[in-house]
């Protein structure tokens, strides 16, 4: 099922329910793309406008940009779901199963490659909503933000799927190598989010706003 075509109160109800998936994963890249199109419709609302003229050519790229990223981060939705199935179906195996423990890692190693694209296409889009945060329209300065927060928000949702997954890895080698992309997302793209925050919050007049994120 494209979870995606769903309405948001089906997909809701759906999250909650017991099934194993979606879960984390498949959330995370929806409020990514929401968090995106947040900051593509700043990039819109400055598009043609005379005051804005002199970024005109950076909005148009950062316009195709989020195009482009919200549509993967969409299709992520349905890849993450896909990509916990098998995962799911080998939990269920006997534990003397042979080549069980080869077999999960293989699945839990699979099962990272959807949420570890969320953050990737995350770390992305918050490049692009700060560009449109400094040189957009100031109408929807807030809307940027707010696209940041959900970012990284999406962000530590995908990571939290991934460490589950990583925990679990008997290969600690590759385990510690997932993590450390992980982390490293984590603190080079967090910062970007928190700096947009920070931005954000004193063009709205909040200076003490970095005291909100710590």
């Amino acid at each position: 099922m494209d979870l995606t075509k769903e309405s948001c109160r089906t997909f809701t109800e759906i999250l909650a329910s017991p099934a194993p998936a979606p879960g984390g994963g498949g959330a995370a890249a929806l409020v990514g793309a929401l968090g995106v199109a947040l900051g593509h419709m700043a990039a819109n609302l400055t598009l043609g406008k005379k005051k804005y003229a002199h970024v005109q050519q950076r909005m148009e790229e950062i316009h195709a940009a989020c195009t482009r990223l919200e549509n993967t981060l969409l299709d992520q939705v349905e890849a993450d779901e896909l990509g916990f199935l098998p995962l799911a179906a080998i939990y269920r195996l006997p534990k003397d199963a042979p080549d069980r423990d080869r077999l999960m890692d293989e699945a839990s190693l699979a099962a990272c490659q959807t949420p570890l694209r969320v953050m990737e296409l995350c770390a992305q889009a918050l490049e692009c909503i700060a560009l449109v945060a400094e040189h957009g329209s100031r109408l929807a300065v807030s809307d940027t933000g707010a696209g940041a927060v959900c970012c990284k928000a999406a962000m530590q949702s995908a990571a939290l799927a991934i460490f589950c997954n990583t925990k679990t890895l008997h290969d600690r080698a590759a385990a510690e190598a997932v993590d450390q992309k992980v982390n490293t997302i984590l603190v080079q793209s967090g910062a970007v989010a928190d700096g947009i925050f920070r931005s954000v919050c004193a063009q709205l007049g909040q200076e003490d706003g970095h005291a909100v994120i710590g």
